[in-house]
């Protein structure tokens, strides 16, 4: 970790838990997963809800006619939010085997969504599951597989390059994107453990970054929440931490690049894992949005 952490400023609070943070039209959006809220923070502070996701909402983005989309993660859906409903758009619970993370929409408003990949309650064994791609038509598929937790993603500015936090391998893998949207030449972008982890409880414990929401900058860093810590990280191909903001006893599980010119960077932190008890529901955890000013822009997707 860099030894000058920068501040971070609180922006609003009184969450659950804060996930798929997105900037549009002057305005943060934000997923509250226990209370099933999706709302928004304006440049005040103001909180505004949206909708209410029953299967819990997590990942956003947003369709080219600007619908919202929103990743419903028990029942593996992504719904469409027009502005006056809530429409199911995708059913991925097919393809998908358990409960949808994160997801990224690309410039043709295709989807990439991850998936936690199994139930660690029934089983503790780190296990791999895929991604998924939903076309604009909503149909679906499986476009990568072989991943531990795949959750945060980021689309570099030429569209070519798609980035995957790999939150419990403790890794960011990077694909080549092909024009119809599929994947290959999958290589590891940066690696913050030289080993494996049999359980996901050994990957919390193990004292490394486990790369959560992403963003990317002009620079090619990626700024990242780190499930396993207290702070988001801006890190390098390779994994060189280059900066880092501190948030105290909160975890930063969700990032982005937002502001007029790029350089607020949001942070959606809550209750450490290791200390969140089962079953889930508002109480449980609490949760924060921060702001800190940097100096690199963001750029891509989303």
């Amino acid at each position: 970790m860099t030894s000058n952490p920068l501040e971070a400023a609180l922006v609003a609070d009184g969450f659950s838990f804060i996930e798929g943070a997105r900037w549009r039209d002057g305005r943060l959006f934000a997923s509250d997963i226990f209370n099933k809220q999706v709302l928004t923070i304006d440049g005040s502070g103001k909180v505004t809800p949206i909708c209410t996701v029953p299967g819990f909402p997590s990942g956003l983005g947003f369709a080219p006619d600007g619908s919202l989309l929103i990743v419903s993660q028990a029942d593996r859906r992504v719904m469409r939010w027009t502005g006056f409903r809530l429409e199911p758009w995708a059913d991925l619970s097919t393809i998908l085997p358990f409960m949808c993370n994160d997801m990224l929409i690309d410039h043709q408003g295709r989807a990439y969504v991850g998936n936690y990949g199994w139930d660690s309650d029934e089983d503790p064994t780190t296990q791999s599951t895929s991604i998924a791609l939903v076309q604009p038509d909503g149909n679906a598929s499986v476009v990568a597989d072989d991943l531990v937790f795949p959750n945060g993603m980021v689309l570099s500015p030429d569209s070519r390059t798609l980035y995957v936090a790999e939150t419990y391998a403790a890794r960011v893998s990077a694909f080549d994107v092909a024009p119809d949207g599929s994947l290959s030449n999958r290589r590891i972008w940066a690696s913050f453990s030289a080993k494996q982890f049999p359980t996901i409880e050994d990957a919390k414990r193990a004292g490394v970054i486990l790369p959560d929401g992403m963003a990317l900058d002009a620079e090619g860093a990626l700024w990242m929440g780190d499930a396993g810590g207290r702070a988001a990280v801006r890190v390098a191909e390779g994994g060189k931490v280059l900066e880092c903001v501190d948030t105290k006893d909160l975890t930063t599980y969700s990032v982005a690049l937002g502001g007029p010119d790029r350089r607020t960077l949001f942070l959606g932190a809550a209750t450490p894992s290791l200390q969140i008890e089962l079953p889930l529901h508002p109480g449980v955890t609490r949760s924060s949005v921060f702001s800190c000013r940097v100096e690199v822009p963001g750029v891509g997707l989303p």
